[in-house]
């Protein structure tokens, strides 16, 4: 008499079989989702993670219009440029999504400016919005171990160097409220004054 007897599985139970594993899945997808931090391969460090290599460049930008920009949406600031431009200087921009895109660091983009209050530290027109986003070169050929990377190297993981004309002209353009018909953007001439100083690089990054 054959005593083996392997045990029959019921089309039920590979059913449930299925359906847990498709769950299991199901949930290791959904926790490896929206978990994004700032210092991600493809996120936004925020511009105190640039400083901690461009002192002197930081310290410079910090002063510029350009690292306060965000300041601008606040009620009562810059109330008589919003009257001559038709908004109402008493209301409160610092949530609006049309506003944004140009007073802020990565807005839209992973690792980048969600909300005053959840990423505060991506308030403002950063090193990021004009070089790119750090998550993507830092600490991988941009290293402090790497002093003496190549340009290239960087650029090819998305370092922007030097800033183009194009990533400017995102912001300053007509679509702004601030400006009218006869605008004229002079690149080289805002690349002088309205950013930070350009000092010299302590090392050599060519090739």
């Amino acid at each position: 008499m054959d005593n083996d007897r392997r045990p029959v599985i019921s089309k039920e139970m590979w059913m449930i079989a299925g359906v847990l594993l498709a769950v299991v899945a199901l949930l290791i997808l959904w926790s490896s989702m929206g978990k994004h931090d700032h210092d991600s391969a493809e996120g936004f460090l925020g511009p105190e993670a640039c400083g901690e290599c461009h002192k002197s460049q930081h310290t410079s930008w910090s002063q510029t219009r350009m690292a306060q920009t965000f300041e601008v949406l606040r009620p009562g600031a810059k109330r008589k440029e919003k009257e001559l431009a038709g908004l109402d200087p008493e209301m409160d921009y610092t949530h609006e999504e049309e506003c944004l895109p140009c007073h802020t660091t990565g807005y839209g983009l992973v690792g980048g400016f969600t909300s005053i209050e959840e990423t505060p530290e991506h308030a403002g027109v950063g090193c990021e919005a004009c070089h790119g986003a750090g998550g993507m070169y830092v600490d991988t050929v941009m290293s402090p171990d790497r002093p003496n990377f190549a340009t290239a190297e960087a650029a090819a993981l998305g370092l922007v160097y030097p800033p183009t004309e194009i990533v400017c002209r995102k912001c300053h353009n007509k679509n702004s409220p601030f400006i009218d018909m006869g605008y004229s953007f002079d690149f080289s001439e805002r690349v002088k004054s309205g950013t930070h100083e350009h000092y010299e690089l302590e090392y050599e990054h060519g090739g």
